[in-house]
């Protein structure tokens, strides 16, 4: 008798929909997965700090901008975030509103004691089962392309200052890349060293869309402070319409699949062929939110090419492949998983046992639970956990037991 599914329609998701609803099933999975001896970490989830902006510009150093940011937010209604360069009328990510969690979160947070964004973050965490979670920002990402770059460090900076001091304290689960305004080598340097010893603090960050190579000689400083930090750096990738090169594109669809992958493409081919593993062996790197599609592609393009021109990467004493695979980590998602045979071969060339580190990218609209691991059919039993959460305590230098609530 062939048996028969009971179904019923769903209710509508608004922006007011409890994240614990949305991420019912999630829950259920994580239940039914057992997943409560389970270490798990997020290595990429997000918060949209843009809501909060009137609370970070409190922060700014400079008092003339600091003013000019309170008045701002102050005397204007309706205007976006000040300072800010991203594109606030062209965010497609919610497919035309039909995702609404994407663009907005207006969940009832009423009773609770703590900042909104812990709130959000606690209940997302608590649906999937994750035990620790970094957040990022969103329309930060892009602060990388501001026409002034004093802006990216005031900006930057009061964004870091606000995280460690006033949000990331309120729950030990939550932690930080530190922003660093990449344009302004010397500032960078300076934000590595006032808040690597910030408690949160597990590492730097680097928002991925630059116009600048990350050989260049102005970074070896900033390379050498991380170095003996023991913390690592990462490569978070976004997207711009106005990069040059992708210009031409004229789909959301087209630009998402490439942009987030071509910004870290570019700059891990530099830090590989310009030999940054060799001039900093113990700097770890982590690249994020690209995808792993691409990483056997410039693994097998890097070694072609350098096996006809050594002379052209006198810094390299192995393959190129060799130090994405042993020098570097990978967030998961978005994880293509179209092809699992493909998968299975990307996985096994980037040593995804030791070097792939679990992400959703909570809320994004192609974020991915523990499941995505967990079901992978090829992957055994220990190397899920590692990939789940055992990598990152191991990277970031945190306990491989769960915490207390």
């Amino acid at each position: 008798m062939t048996e028969q599914r009971i179904t019923r329609p769903l209710e509508k998701i608004t922006v007011r929909t409890d994240t614990r609803d949305i991420l019912a099933h999630a829950k259920r999975d994580a239940v039914r997965r057992k997943f409560d001896d389970w270490l798990i970490f997020d290595m990429d989830s997000h918060h949209q700090e843009s809501v909060s902006w009137n609370e970070i510009v409190q922060f700014i150093e400079d008092p003339v901008v600091r003013e000019q940011a309170m008045n701002y937010h102050n005397e204007r209604v309706g205007a976006p975030p000040y300072g800010l360069n991203a594109n606030f009328g062209m965010r497609y990510q919610d497919v035309g509103g039909r995702i609404l969690h994407q663009a907005d979160r207006r969940e009832d947070v009423s009773g609770e004691t703590v900042h909104r964004d812990v709130v959000l973050a606690r209940r997302a965490m608590e649906a999937m089962s994750v035990d620790y979670t970094i957040l990022f920002p969103v329309s930060m990402l892009l602060l990388g392309t501001h026409p002034q770059a004093h802006m990216e460090v005031q900006l930057g900076d009061a964004y870091n200052r606000w995280l460690t001091e006033y949000l990331i304290p309120q729950d030990s689960r939550l932690k930080t890349l530190i922003y660093l305004p990449f344009n302004s080598p010397d500032a960078a340097y300076r934000t590595a060293e006032k808040f690597a010893d910030k408690p949160g603090v597990i590492g730097f960050c680097v928002t991925s869309i630059r116009h600048a190579g990350v050989h260049e000689n102005a970074y070896m400083p900033l390379y050498r402070l991380i170095e003996e930090t023991g913390k690592p750096i990462a490569f978070h990738a976004a997207y711009h319409w106005t990069d040059p090169s992708l210009k031409t594109i004229p789909t959301f669809l087209g630009m998402h699949s490439l942009s987030f992958v071509w910004c870290n493409m570019v700059h891990m081919t530099n830090w590989i062929l310009q030999g940054i593993p060799e001039r900093f062996p113990a700097l770890k790197s982590i690249w994020v939110e690209s995808g792993l599609a691409w990483i056997p592609f410039l693994m097998q393009r890097l070694d072609d090419q350098y096996m006809m021109r050594q002379s052209e990467a006198p810094l390299l004493k192995r393959m190129p492949s060799d130090y994405m695979r042993e020098n570097c980590w990978y967030s998961s998602q978005p994880m293509e998983r179209g092809n699992l045979e493909a998968l299975e071969l990307t996985m096994k060339m980037i040593n995804a046992e030791t070097q792939l580190l679990y992400s959703s990218d909570w809320p994004h609209f192609d974020f991915d639970t523990p499941g995505s691991i967990f079901n992978l059919p090829f992957v055994s039993e220990q190397a899920k956990r590692n990939i789940l959460g055992l990598n990152a305590a191991r990277l970031f230098g945190l306990p491989e037991t769960r915490p207390e609530p």
